[in-house]
């Protein structure tokens, strides 16, 4: 096993770049606020190795996927995250006592990963990934996009904990729904116009 410590750097930066604004950096923070963040970086993080592995074992595969479906799946997820946060109800006082949020490492571990690998099939940094592994070699590739996924997400997530202690859990509940309908419809629009 050969590292480029060249081919690493660039993996991340590329990967890092188109990473940032995307939809799943958004989820992720959305998530942050609403879930203990540490388990959700386990559950992204996992995702996201399990794309780089399949992007970078079976990059040429990926363009047989009916996209279409990929996004439509994607939609569903975003919009079951958007109805789950802004469905709300009851007082300030049930937000308060986090009766309505994930708790627990497997189910926040789970609903993260789930997330992350369904939203991720066919992305721009999957597709990027596969590209660079074929030239610039495999672990360098790999390693090189998993530290950029990785670092995008735990920064989201650092941003959603901060948000969170500075504004109200019910205004936080709120903008998240909302983050999440608009990558509902963003992914929704993909279907019709990708």
């Amino acid at each position: 096993m050969h590292l480029d410590p060249l081919a690493i750097l660039t993996a991340f930066g590329l990967i890092f770049l188109a990473e940032l604004p995307d939809k799943t950096m958004f989820a992720s923070l959305a998530m942050g606020t609403r879930m203990r963040p540490l388990y959700v970086w386990f559950g992204t993080s996992t995702a996201f190795l399990a794309h780089v592995a399949i992007a970078v074992g079976a990059g040429s595969l990926l363009g047989l996927l009916p996209g279409w479906i990929v996004k439509l799946v994607s939609a569903l997820m975003f919009g079951f995250g958007a109805f789950m946060l802004l469905r709300g109800g009851g007082d300030d006082d049930d937000a308060d006592e986090g009766g309505r949020t994930v708790s627990g490492f497997w189910p926040v571990f789970s609903t993260a990963f789930m997330a992350v690998f369904i939203s991720e099939w066919g992305d721009l940094t999957q597709i990027t990934t596969a590209n660079l592994a074929a030239t610039n070699g495999t672990w360098s590739t790999a390693i090189g996009s998993f530290a950029a996924l990785t670092t995008v997400s735990a920064l989201a997530l650092v941003a959603g904990r901060f948000i969170a202690k500075r504004v109200p859990l019910k205004t936080v509940q709120r903008i998240g729904g909302v983050c999440m309908a608009g990558l509902a419809i963003w992914s929704l629009t993909e279907v019709f116009t990708g």
